[in-house]
């Protein structure tokens, strides 16, 4: 019982000390509301629509909400860095290069290891909203495209 009280207290401390470095830092809790998110064009796909949590996807790590339109569909790709996501809303499906295809309804969470081959869809009848976090810049490379000179 002792060990437990003091395994209990050393947790306590640490997080303690965790929040007063935290708070040392200047960080704060950050909330956002679906009318605070700034929607944007994907990079790799306009038609998508990106709204950033944390972090920038144009230079580095990140957390974002992607909007897909009911229907779409982004052709055999890779990104460079690790992906995991949430789906939030609609119903995606994922195929691998194997065209073995996954549906993936909202609460569906995925994990997609850069360099992986992939076909992204939002299945017809409504728009998708996935949660990403990224480890790495944001980036869409079509296979079988040729590099850019």
């Amino acid at each position: 019982m002792k060990r437990i009280s003091r395994i209990a207290m050393l947790a306590v401390i640490g997080l303690a000390l965790s929040a007063l470095a935290l708070h040392a830092q200047g960080k704060a809790s950050v909330t956002m509301t679906p009318d605070q998110m700034k929607w944007v064009p994907n990079p790799g796909a306009p038609e998508v629509k990106l709204a950033t949590a944390w972090g920038d996807p144009a230079k580095g790590a990140h957390g974002a909400f992607h909007k897909f339109p009911a229907g779409f569909t982004a052709p055999l790709h890779t990104h460079s860095f690790d992906m995991r996501i949430v789906v939030i809303s609609g119903t995606m499906s994922l195929s691998g290069a194997d065209g073995k295809e996954t549906m993936l309804p909202a609460g569906s969470y995925f994990f997609q290891p850069g360099g992986w081959q992939h076909v992204t869809k939002c299945q017809p009848g409504s728009d998708c909203v996935l949660y990403v976090t990224s480890t790495g810049k944001f980036d869409m490379k079509p296979v079988g495209a040729k590099p850019a000179k």
